[in-house]
């Protein structure tokens, strides 16, 4: 019986779900290691080998934020430092930088600091035009200095960026080949294969990004390797990148900066599957984890992705703030981020007011309930609210101090009259209120009808907090799929692999452009076939799309075409989206193809949704009803049914409120909601009109 494993590392817990070909899963929830995050990973693919041999095991998926947590200064994963050779007279296009700022009425603010510092901003002599026309050929003389000088410093990450490279890489392969001949140890990494595309600024930042990353990201990767295969699994490694694609462990490793959003990428590929499965096409998926809550949009089957991000930078109210990050300029699943989870921290200010966030109590040493830490969280809050289990989580297994939830919590209730209860129910209150903006964000702000959408919740947290922010938006159902809480884990099974090549154009939409581009296309998918096969993709999984971006001359943004049939098709498409996008469409205004991309993805085994018979709606055996529970609805403690979610049959039905616990989540059904249960052992939850 072969398996498949997917593994997601979260700021408190690392989760593991094992999909074995007859669809039987397995999951187990271990807590985090921030300092070491390939240890919990290890520890819980050690659990999974009591019950799978090692050798049965075909697929390894991870998914992680280690790219992100070095850009954000966690300890132990300090950047290395980095050398930049570019073109003479381009050293400070990266502190330049574009004109954006992230506080526009701050005199005093500050840039991101650059990556590669001024004296190890290096130049050539050469000189290339727009088309690619040599105008200065490379001085090798330059290029010499360049490399001893990198060799000198000790330098082995370096970036090479040379102004038109994307339309032509000869010279910087040559300073590569120079630099590898010379240095070699050193990680280069060069902006014609990094990122070819047109925009020195962006390209150069994202190149520079690539080659800081390189070192940390590739020994992560490396002792991910090393303890799977020691653990006697010799299945090839995945890992997932910030679109939402799959890559090779290799390949992963040749280019970090496509895994700075890995993490939050598979929750959102996982909702996606499962919302096509169920017919559902328009779904809003809300992840709430142990320190951040996320939220996506998925419309018409298929994931909102951006072409570009700011790493590590500064974000308001969910929103990220333009200019206080590092561009990196490949696509990836546009989300919301607000700091609100299980961990994160309530506090009083100095007037008295009730806070919550945005620092979080983390996996150490986590919420007070946890054992260690003495801080009020969120978790906190809901066990006083006694909406989580006051005894024990993942099934038993997790003992829970109830009276250390409640001696924590009332530290912010004195400021506030002394009563427990409502200072719990206040921070609940603040953190589903910050939860609702985020999924207005990717919806209401974006030009959507929330009504429109099916909220699907998932995460340690989210089914707890599912039906207030769905209230609070305007979203009338629920779905909460079998394994919540290791629901992004479970994504990665649902994810192809997928590579992505692309070129620079820059010239008018006209028919010896689109020759061009027809051409580019054909070496575009070369390239990604390529890619596929050292993935180890067969072929007969390949498949390939073909897009263009075209904007109208002296636009300084462009919109995306997929798989344009001829040069009107993609014209007439590109109006169509600006009218969409923008409100008219200037069709008399000329044209221009600014990029060709081609995306190769290689399918994969899906997990296996077998519909059971849906009897008419019923109440749940008495098996199902673990016990009654008084709990606390915003007002005063009722009595609350709790069931067993592992006990609950298709076609079971009961009115809110009432707690339904599982391993690895709690979904509190709130007063005025409805819970049922659907023929693939979803949990549907609807609010009563």
């Amino acid at each position: 019986m072969s398996w498949r494993v997917g593994m997601d590392i979260g700021g408190t817990f690392t989760d593991l779900v094992a999909l074995a070909e007859d669809g039987r899963l397995v999951r187990h929830k271990v807590s985090s290691t921030p300092r070491a995050p390939e240890e919990g990973l290890l520890t819980a693919l050690a659990a999974l080998l009591e019950e799978v041999a090692a050798s049965d095991i075909v697929l390894v998926a991870h998914a992680s934020t280690i790219a992100t947590n070095a850009l954000l200064g966690q300890v132990h994963l300090e950047l290395p430092r980095v050398a930049f050779i570019t073109t003479e007279g381009f050293r400070d296009v990266l502190e330049i930088g574009r004109q954006n700022r992230s506080a526009i009425y701050d005199l005093n603010v500050t840039r991101p600091k650059p990556l590669a510092r001024r004296e190890d901003r290096l130049v050539v002599s050469e000189r290339r035009a727009h088309d690619g026309a040599v105008l200065r050929p490379l001085d090798l003389a330059t290029v010499a200095r360049a490399v001893e000088t990198v060799r000198e410093r000790g330098i082995t990450a370096v970036a090479v960026g040379l102004l038109h490279a994307d339309v032509d890489g000869e010279h910087e392969r040559t300073i590569g080949d120079a630099l590898r001949a010379a240095i070699p140890n050193a990680e280069v990494s060069l902006s014609s294969e990094v990122d070819p595309q047109y925009r020195e600024y962006e390209r150069f930042s994202t190149t520079v990004l690539n080659a800081a990353l390189a070192p940390i990201v590739q020994a992560y990767l490396e002792r991910v390797a090393r303890g799977v295969r020691a653990a006697g699994v010799q299945a090839p490694i995945f890992v997932m990148r910030s679109d939402g694609g799959m890559a090779a462990l290799k390949s992963a490793s040749k280019r970090p900066a496509t895994l700075i959003e890995s993490g939050p990428a598979s929750g959102v590929i996982g909702a996606a599957y499962v919302g096509r499965a169920l017919g559902i096409e328009n779904v809003l998926s809300f992840d709430m984890g142990g320190t951040t809550a996320k939220a996506g949009m998925i419309r018409g089957g298929i994931p909102e992705i951006s072409p570009s991000f700011e790493a590590a930078g500064a974000t308001h109210s969910g929103r990220s703030v333009k200019g206080s990050g590092y561009p990196v300029r490949f696509p990836f699943v546009d989300l919301a981020e607000v700091s609100a989870g299980g961990g994160t921290i309530a506090w009083t200010d100095s007037a008295g007011t009730l806070r919550v966030g945005p620092l979080s109590a983390g996996a150490e040493p986590g919420p007070a309930c946890y054992g260690h830490g003495d801080r009020p969280t969120v978790t906190d809050a809901n066990v006083v609210l006694r909406r989580l289990n006051p005894r024990a989580l993942l099934d038993g297994a997790f003992p829970i101090d109830a009276a250390r939830s409640r001696t924590a919590v009332a530290t912010v209730a004195a400021p506030l009259g002394g009563d427990v209860e409502r200072a719990a129910a206040g921070i609940v209150a603040l953190v589903d209120a910050e939860m609702a903006k985020v999924l207005r964000i990717v919806s209401v702000e974006r030009g959507h009808d929330a009504r429109d959408f099916t909220l699907l919740a998932f995460g340690g947290g989210g089914p707890l907090h599912a039906c207030a922010v769905a209230a609070d938006i305007g979203v009338a159902r629920v779905v909460v799929p079998p394994l919540p809480g290791v629901f992004s884990a479970y994504g990665l099974l649902a994810a192809d692999v997928r590579v992505t090549a692309v070129r620079s154009i820059v010239a008018p939409a006209d028919d010896a452009t689109w020759s061009r581009a027809r051409t580019l296309f054909d070496a575009l998918a070369r390239e990604g076939d390529a890619g596929l096969g050292e993935q180890g993709v067969a072929k007969a999984d390949r498949s390939f799309v073909r897009e263009l971006d075209l904007r109208y001359v002296g636009q300084s943004t462009e919109l995306l075409v997929t798989a344009p049939q001829s040069l009107a098709d993609a014209v007439e498409t590109f109006h169509q989206r600006h009218e969409q996008r923008y409100g008219f469409a200037a069709r008399r205004d000329p044209v221009e193809i600014v990029t060709a991309r081609v995306v190769g993805i290689g399918t994969t085994p899906k997990p296996r949704l077998i519909a059971a018979a849906t009897p008419a709606r019923r109440a749940p055996e008495a098996r199902a009803l673990r016990e009654p529970r008084n709990v606390f609805d915003g007002a005063a403690f009722v009595d609350t049914p709790v069931y067993g979610r592992t006990q609950l049959r298709p076609g079971d039905g009961f009115d809110g409120p009432a707690v339904i616990e599982q391993y690895d989540a709690t979904t509190y059904v709130a007063p005025g909601w409805s819970a049922s249960v659907d023929a693939f052992g979803n949990l549907v939850l609807e609010h009563a009109p």
